[in-house]
């Protein structure tokens, strides 16, 4: 295997991400981080997605790895919602570029459905193999959005009878999906009609480098330099209402009453966005309707740099996602040596052991969230507990390098197979 041609295609994808901005999340750095760490294996790869606004039509990430842009759809930013309407020109201008400039991949690698849809494509005119990873799921999303508006509205906005059958074809036609998670394994097996032997659940991973304890003087230094005082909590996520903010917020009551001096630190959101402008004031109104409002610091922008010491400040990190394929945050946290409580709604809370990895709890129950955050302030054992047995466990299990191995050896199979003209897994 020489070069792998991975597609991404919604959000600001680039060597030096703007995270924050609308769809660039942990999509974003999972697909590079991935990409990085087979360039590191020998690997060539070129991540490729749309050009849109100013953006430059390559960013080499290094002598492998480059981040290719292809223009469609004109030069304005579009939802991953509404990518239906253009994954046809992409398709298109994609395997002109190819075509033109004569490169040879041996497989495709494509995340999330809109990307699955013209990964299918090229494989198929490529004749290569092509592996997919869905990220999140329609069924699942629509099942559980939990928002008050009519059948009507909510496909005209999340488009999901679309995308669930674009889905559909994309899981039945690639030859291999690698899920994040064994419940979304299920879910693909019970609701897409997805073969078990065309699945492998392997996690997603975290910078073990980057993303590790130090020494309790270097968090006392950090707390001082980023505002942080003893028995702060802290959420960090895109403003979206999967993410559970608001059930942070209200499980804060519960915390407070048994820790009185306890904080908030929200890191939610961007200040560029007007969507998420809007999400935060609608979050600040429910902390004053509970009269928190002073309990929580709003810090809307954490520089990337300054991520891990983030991390490393809270005396409790709380995942309160109303669902979360992953939870990658979490994973940080813990890898930072900070005490993390994690929703029982994703893959993650299937992983971990309670009480010595994390804590787990349901975030619709306020007093329940709220009581494991407080634990770890109110119990200094039990947070050195889950303080090394969260880093250990993280690092062991979630390294980028360790993951990225796993994930070529899927490749190197189905490339065998697919040269033998045998059918694929």
């Amino acid at each position: 295997m020489e070069r792998i041609l991975m597609l991404s295609v919604h959000g600001y994808v680039a060597a030096e991400p703007e995270l924050g901005k609308p769809d660039t999340g942990g999509q974003v750095v999972y697909v590079l981080e991935l990409a990085n760490r087979f360039s590191r294996l020998g690997v060539g790869v070129d991540l490729v997605t749309r050009q849109f606004e100013d953006q430059p039509e390559y960013d080499r990430v290094n002598e492998l790895f480059n981040v290719w842009r292809i223009p469609f759809g004109g030069k304005k930013f579009i939802r991953k919602e509404d990518m239906h309407d253009h994954l046809s020109a992409m398709t298109t201008n994609l395997l002109t570029k190819i075509r033109t400039n004569k490169i040879q991949y041996d497989i495709v690698y494509s995340h999330y459905w809109d990307a699955g849809i013209v990964g299918q494509k090229i494989a198929e005119e490529l004749d290569i193999p092509h592996v997919h990873t869905p990220h999140s799921l329609g069924w699942w999303k629509k099942t559980n959005l939990g928002v008050d508006i009519s059948a009507e509205e909510m496909e005209r906005k999340y488009r999901f009878d679309e995308r669930i059958k674009k889905e559909y074809f994309v899981f039945q036609m690639c030859n291999h999906v690698i899920a994040t998670t064994i419940p979304q394994t299920e879910l693909l097996k019970e609701h897409y009609d997805v073969l078990e032997r065309r699945i492998t659940a392997i996690p997603p991973g975290m910078d073990e480098g980057r993303f590790s304890p130090v020494p309790g003087e270097e968090v006392l230094r950090l707390r001082q330099k980023h505002g942080f005082h003893d028995h702060d909590a802290m959420a960090l996520g895109r403003m979206a209402y999967n993410k559970g903010h608001d059930l942070y917020i209200q499980a804060l009551p519960t915390i407070l009453s048994m820790v009185p001096d306890a904080r908030l630190i929200a890191a939610i959101g961007s200040e560029e966005s007007a969507q998420d402008k809007k999400g935060v004031a609608e979050l600040k109104k429910l902390a004053a309707e509970l009269d928190i409002a002073d309990k929580i610091i709003w810090r809307p922008y954490v520089p990337d740099e300054d991520l891990a010491d983030y991390y490393r400040c809270a005396d409790v990190f709380g995942l309160s996602s109303r669902y979360e394929p992953f939870g990658m945050v979490a994973i940080e946290a813990m890898a930072c040596g900070t005490p993390t409580v994690v929703t029982v709604h994703g893959g993650l809370f299937d992983l971990v052991r309670f009480g010595r990895h994390a804590l787990t709890a349901d975030p619709n129950r306020p007093v329940e969230f709220g009581t494991m955050v407080a634990l770890p302030m109110l119990y200094p054992k039990l947070r050195k507990e889950i303080l090394v047995g969260g880093a250990r466990f993280a690092r062991q299990n979630f390294g980028w390098t360790g993951i990225a191995r796993r994930q070529l050896d899927i490749f190197e199979q189905l490339i065998a197979k697919h040269s033998n003209r045998e059918s694929a897994f």
